[in-house]
């Protein structure tokens, strides 16, 4: 039943990360073609944005180190956006070689892991990202800058809200056009999040140019969305399924299921332009390349096992 709540958006727009951030860290290698059909499911489940694959060194994310192979597999599709993460100079060659239209960069707030996933401090980090973000603009190329471990960092522990504040100043001011807030570890709560949309608004960065990714290592995934829609943010990422979490970051568990954000959009009244049932469908099929069961709950409520039969009476 559709029952909306007043303040809240009429419409918002999904970034499906599924096929990049869902898939990263699956230590089976999942072949190209299962990968492009996923795609292609996906955009005929009605989603408009989808993070197609990372052009990073094959040996930091083997699972994507077919982005060259992929990404022609794809020129079919349109009125589709296929983002692809860069991490560096190098790795924007690689996207422009490919026609690539919209690129994200993918950032820290904590110390600890900018050492760990990027090997580089903070400072350092943004200084690698200037340059690909202004040769990007220059080439008409959107940008879309992460800022990861938001909310809380597994060898930091609670973040302060200014350093998160003072990296979502540095990459809009550096040309990206829309950043993701990120709770990598899954430990916001709403409260948390008004708070951080607040701060980041009053430091000249607009909600307009702000989208969320949670993790929902707690089960606050679709809670602190809903804040986030409250405040006015109209751009939420999502993995199809429930997939993925963080190779750099093992307490990093599962991204927010698209599939459960859409039930909760359509119960709000809020379009999205997304299929439910054609997606979930994707998300059953694409469980059983990988061989176990989707982790999102609406999967599983709208596709629930068959029955055990019934034992035959006995004489």
């Amino acid at each position: 039943m559709r029952v909306p709540a007043p303040g809240l958006p009429t419409r918002v727009t999904i970034h499906e990360v599924g096929p990049r951030d869902g898939l990263q860290n699956e230590k089976a290698v999942v072949p190209t073609e299962v990968k492009a059909e996923f795609v292609h499911r996906l955009a005929d489940a009605g989603l408009t944005t989808v993070e197609a694959t990372s052009l990073v060194r094959p040996e930091w994310v083997p699972q994507l180190a077919d982005a060259e192979r992929l990404y022609p597999l794809l020129g079919d599709l349109t009125g589709v956006e296929l983002p692809v993460l860069v991490p560096n100079e190098r790795g924007l060659d690689r996207a422009l070689a490919l026609g690539v239209r919209r690129i994200a960069v993918f950032g820290s707030v904590t110390e600890s892991f900018a050492r760990r996933n990027l090997n580089r401090t903070v400072d350092e980090s943004l200084a690698m990202f200037a340059p690909v973000v202004a040769r990007a603009r220059a080439e008409g190329i959107a940008v879309r800058g992460y800022l990861s471990m938001c909310f809380g960092d597994p060898w930091e522990g609670p973040v302060p809200i200014a350093g998160v504040v003072s990296v979502a100043q540095r990459l809009y001011a550096m040309g990206c056009d829309q950043l993701s807030l990120g709770d990598t570890i899954g430990v916001a709560t709403p409260g948390q999040v008004h708070a951080l949309l607040t701060e980041i608004n009053e430091a000249g960065v607009p909600t307009a140019a702000l989208a969320v990714h949670f993790h929902d290592t707690y089960g606050q995934a679709l809670a602190n969305t809903l804040a986030a829609l409250e405040h006015g943010v109209t751009t939420v990422d999502a993995s199809a399924g429930g997939l993925g979490g963080c190779p750099y970051a093992k307490s990093a568990t599962g991204n927010l299921a698209t599939e459960d954000l859409v039930w909760m959009l359509q119960g709000l009244g809020i379009e999205t332009g997304v299929d439910l049932g054609r997606l979930a469908a994707t998300s059953v099929w694409l469980a059983r390349q990988l061989g176990r069961p989707s982790p999102s709950r609406t999967v599983r409520a709208l596709n629930p096992p068959e029955p055990e039969p019934a034992p035959e009476p006995e004489d």
